[in-house]
């Protein structure tokens, strides 16, 4: 039998790179092996497991193949014409556009031999691809640049909607009546709230405050995790703006002494809609409304823009492909949690699983996903709606939050019993997780025996790509920060600016992780009832990062600032 028609003779970019002898054969065919396993591309797994260099690579595919090698640290991302193609294709097939000539299109990729990617692209564009050969590394924060500054979706639509005809529809889950305003209620006071609501998701921001006081009312965005304000409406406004609010998100609007919750969605165009969580609150002048603005394109992020390490990727990836345990991502509120687990969920969710989420609230709608919206009123706990899980064969379970004894145990037994167990707590780090666990009641051998990973993350604030500069510090002060004396002249600093793409300097936010996949030792500490101080002399001891030391990689790369790394990480 020849190679050619042996069932696992390698082929593509893994041949090329075994004959140039950069892996062996059997390497070769084992990194192909993995790769499929964990759904990546080959030459993805190869550079972040940093097994071969991204330019030696390029370099060597390139030579073999006779195709152009571009830099594309010379390329504009704005430039990128990725409105001929799907979102989806260039995600899936790491393959950019990069300018169209006629009836032909140059297309960025690292892998020439991805001949499907190439099909798909030629039979939606109708041209024909030219290949010109990128290193991998700077073609997936191309790739997201690219798509940034071209994002039509959202943004575009709400640049040219017209206050007048937005639809509004809201209430309790299950309300689908359209709100149209009264004629008691003033057209201004309608336009001026659709302003605000179009000018949030238009400037990226999270949560709207509208907030009365004895002589101010204010508006502010939180954006990147920070408050801004944007507006100072006058005092006298602010009850017909609150009431305003309560009638799109279907509340009643003559109970003004007791919190109320509500919800708000706003179509845009024919396919485009987004939702608002309200919340008011009866304060001493009038009651404060708080919108928070829920985009279900924040689950569909690949994991690679989460902003892990290599090595953390990994382990993440490499714990949520298993058949069961538990997965633990800890962090304060507004860090990202949510993000995270619904990107594992968003690898995991096949025809084949049978998921099922607990949240309080639902914030993030995900077709293929049974997901369940807590009710303390009504009985339906965390603990309650676990209990309903387990009799549904499930085969991977999401809890908002693990928050008390019960739903820990029966979250624990899951875990034990088959089923993968996805769940988030409130603690500073991985290894106080392990402690709160045990402090909450769950015995020792019950967490060794269940346990796979813990994940601790924060948010740290991206500097804007477009007016970044860089920044001189003296020796001491970076020492004192935490970097080590040999990486002093090694990599520039960058402070922010500020310009007409961002705020303050800063757009867009990366996360910081501390990934502890939990070890044979860490299992024997947890099991001699060991401390947080054990855990995490054992963590450095393994070469695990913490979320100081993550983000001074992220500074390093120049992803952030050290101001911010402080800001975030400090205890």
């Amino acid at each position: 039998m020849t190679a050619a028609t042996q069932p696992n003779a390698i082929s593509g970019l893994a041949k090329c790179l075994a004959r140039h002898g950069l892996i062996t054969e059997s390497a070769a065919q084992r990194y192909y092996d993995e790769a499929i396993k964990k759904k990546l591309p080959l030459v993805t797994l190869l550079v972040s497991s940093q097994i071969l260099d991204s330019r030696v690579i390029a370099e060597t595919v390139s030579a073999e193949f006779g195709l152009p090698l571009l830099d594309l640290n010379a390329y504009i991302p704005d430039l990128a014409p990725v409105k001929l193609v799907s979102e989806r294709l260039i995600r899936q097939h790491r393959i950019l556009p990069l300018f169209k000539r006629g009836s032909r299109l140059f297309v960025a990729l690292s892998d020439p031999t991805n001949f499907q990617g190439l099909d798909e692209i030629k039979f939606q564009t109708r041209l024909s691809t030219e290949c010109v050969i990128v290193e991998e590394e700077k073609l997936s924060r191309l790739v997201e640049m690219a798509l940034e500054a071209a994002d039509t979706t959202m943004k575009d639509l709400i640049d040219t909607v017209d206050l007048d005809q937005i639809k509004i529809s809201g209430g309790e889950e299950g309300a689908r009546g359209e709100v149209e305003p009264s004629e008691a209620e003033d057209a201004p006071i309608v336009r001026f709230v659709n302003k605000i609501l179009v000018d949030a998701i238009r400037k990226g921001a999270s949560d709207i405050h509208f907030e009365p006081y004895e002589k101010d009312f204010r508006i502010r965005f939180r954006h990147d995790g920070l408050l801004h304000e944007v507006a100072n409406p006058p005092a006298t406004l602010a009850g017909r703006i609150c009431a305003r609010l309560k009638v799109m998100s279907r509340m009643d609007i003559a109970e003004r002494r007791v919190p109320q919750d509500g919800r708000i969605k706003m179509a845009v165009s024919r396919n485009h809609a987004i939702d608002f969580r309200v919340n008011t609150c009866p304060t001493l002048f009038g009651e404060k409304v708080v919108l928070r603005i829920l985009d279900p394109a924040t689950a569909q992020i690949g994991v690679e823009k989460l902003g892990f390490e290599p090595d953390q990727q990994q382990h993440f990836l490499e714990a949520i492909n298993k058949p069961y345990g538990m997965i633990l991502v800890t962090g304060p509120t507004g860090s990202g949690k949510t993000v995270t687990l619904y990107t594992a969920l968003n690898i995991l969710n096949q025809t084949e699983c049978n998921i099922s989420t607990a949240e309080d609230p639902v914030e993030i709608t995900v077709a293929g996903i049974n997901q369940v919206n807590v009710n303390v009123k009504t009985g339906l706990t965390f603990a309650e709606a676990l209990r309903a899980f387990l009799r549904q064969d499930p085969d991977i379970i999401m809890v908002g939050e693990v928050r008390d004894l019960e739903t820990a145990e029966i979250a624990v037994k899951a875990a034990q019993t088959g089923h993968l167990v996805l769940s988030t707590l409130h603690t500073n780090d991985a290894p106080q997780t392990l402690n709160r666990l045990m402090q909450m009641g769950i015995p020792s051998f019950n967490i060794a025996s269940s346990v796979l990973l813990i994940l601790a993350q924060r948010l740290a604030r991206r500097l804007c790509e477009y007016c970044k500069k860089e920044d001189t510090l003296p020796p001491p002060v970076l020492l004192n920060a935490g970097f080590k004396q040999q990486d002093l002249d090694g990599f520039p600093l960058y402070r922010p600016v500020g310009c007409d793409r961002c705020v303050k300097g800063y757009k867009g936010r990366v996360g910081l992780f501390q990934v502890m996949p939990i070890s044979a030792e860490i299992n024997r500490i947890i099991l001699a009832g060991g401390d947080a101080i054990q855990l995490t002399r054992q963590a450095e001891r393994e070469g695990i990062c913490n979320l100081r030391e993550s983000g001074l990689k992220k500074v390093k790369a120049g992803l952030t600032s050290l101001e911010e790394i402080e800001r975030v990480t400090k205890d």
